[in-house]
């Protein structure tokens, strides 16, 4: 039966729900204050990352902690008043990443993953945004033979349990492949598998577009207000006034605040960073996305330029931004590869709406008829998005969603 149904959020996550809930027939308008795919869903490494079954764990071992205490390093900063402010959360996030709790992460957050690219497919395909698409994977570069080998251990394993497809390149054949990189690399592993986009916000904005297409309604508005009523809900906005039956919340990073004024507190934090677009030397071609592992950044040759990519900065969500782990990254960044001129007037920067057990929150809210949640996916909203519109879909319409949902529920994080 058809419904009026309101979401929140035009990111990747957003989009995706409300492209499949208006392909299943329902009356479905999609607010933001922004364009689609104008936030953090703009600003990625354009990677649909099949091969992510394990989430980005919290470091353990002595040696990485003792190196990023000096908050020097390219893949990740910290501030110390952002850290504090979510230190409950970031405990249970190094709680979480060793031993049987991550084990039994990988396997509910691998379930997740293993349905990027089925659920990107259709999507695609309907919106017609192939050309923004490439296949044929993407290079994670290593410069010791150590590091290599120890992440060759955790592929060869995940190659048996989750179908993870790769190839090992030795020096020699990574530079056959990459001419342009630096020296010092002593091999890679070629992921085969994942897709590349070379704009992500286009491709969101492709899906939105399809969305519309479908009859689907985008409202650019600020979402004031979301209330409870005998009926269903009334979502106050800075345009308009909404009635509706039920209400996604997909909106990321500001999930969190909305949820506290509903009454439910969910531990979501953030990881922010960073990128500019680069032309090149003259003559120098980037042929894959490529990751500089033992360093922390990405380089992706993208419409725009050559994309540089940071790693992750813990501090708060609206604190002032600071370029000097991009500065870090950029200097590391032309000893790999001559970069050239800086193509955009200032570097854009976003969050990752994180979650302390690294899984996103999907499925209804408790004690709140028609309040439905897809948020927190840290660093895979961009690969996640349709397959999280295309589950919350089935359980919206009370159908036995494909995989078991009941490890993303938010209730996992509520105290009677």
């Amino acid at each position: 039966m058809s419904r009026n149904i309101t979401v929140l959020g035009a990111g990747m996550i957003g989009v995706s729900v409300a492209w499949h809930l208006v392909r299943r027939g329902h009356t479905v308008t999609l607010v933001d204050r922004r364009e689609p795919g104008r936030e953090t869903s703009f600003g990625n490494a354009g990677i649909i990352q099949r091969e992510a079954v394990r989430p980005y764990a919290f470091p353990r071992d002595i040696g990485t902690l003792l190196r990023v205490l000096p908050n020097r390093e390219v893949d990740i900063r910290y501030r110390p008043t952002g850290m504090a402010n979510v230190a409950g959360p970031l405990l249970q996030y190094w709680l979480n990443s060793g031993g049987a709790r991550y084990e039994r992460i990988v396997k509910e957050w691998a379930s997740l993953i293993m349905r990027c690219q089925d659920a990107h497919a259709p999507m695609i395909e309907a919106a017609g945004a192939e050309e923004l698409v490439r296949k044929g994977g993407w290079l994670e570069l290593y410069r010791t033979q150590r590091a290599l080998d120890e992440r060759l251990a955790l592929a060869n394993e995940d190659r048996g349990r989750f179908g993870v497809e790769y190839k090992v390149l030795d020096a020699a054949a990574l530079r056959a492949a990459e001419p342009h990189l630096g020296a010092g690399l002593v091999g890679a592993i070629h992921w085969t598998q994942p897709w590349m986009v070379s704009d992500p916000g286009a491709l969101v904005q492709a899906y939105a577009r399809n969305f519309e297409e479908q009859g689907g309604r985008l409202l650019r508005a600020s979402v004031e207000d979301v209330i409870q009523t005998e009926d269903g809900w009334r979502v106050v906005t800075s345009e308009e006034t909404l009635e509706t039956e039920q209400v996604v919340v997909a909106m990321g990073p500001w999930s969190a605040k909305l949820m506290a004024s509903l009454g439910i507190k969910v531990p979501l934090f953030v990881k922010r960073g960073y990128h500019m677009h680069y032309s090149t030397e003259q003559g120098a071609v980037l042929n894959h996305w490529v990751m500089d592992a033992e360093k922390g950044f990405l380089l992706e040759p993208m419409r725009a330029g050559i994309r540089l990519t940071t790693g992750a900065e813990l501090a708060d969500l609206d604190a002032p931004p600071k370029y000097k782990q991009l500065a870090a990254a950029e200097r590391a960044a032309r000893q790999l590869f001559p970069i050239s001129k800086r193509r955009d007037a200032e570097p854009w920067k976003g969050a990752r709406p994180c979650m302390p057990d690294m899984k996103p929150v999907i499925g209804p809210a408790p004690d709140k008829a028609g309040l439905w949640l897809a948020f927190g996916h840290g660093h895979q909203g961009f690969t996640l998005g349709p397959a999280t519109g295309e589950l919350l879909a089935q359980m919206m319409d009370g159908e036995t969603p494909a995989i078991d949902m009941t490890p993303f529920s938010v209730t996992r994080f509520l105290v009677n």
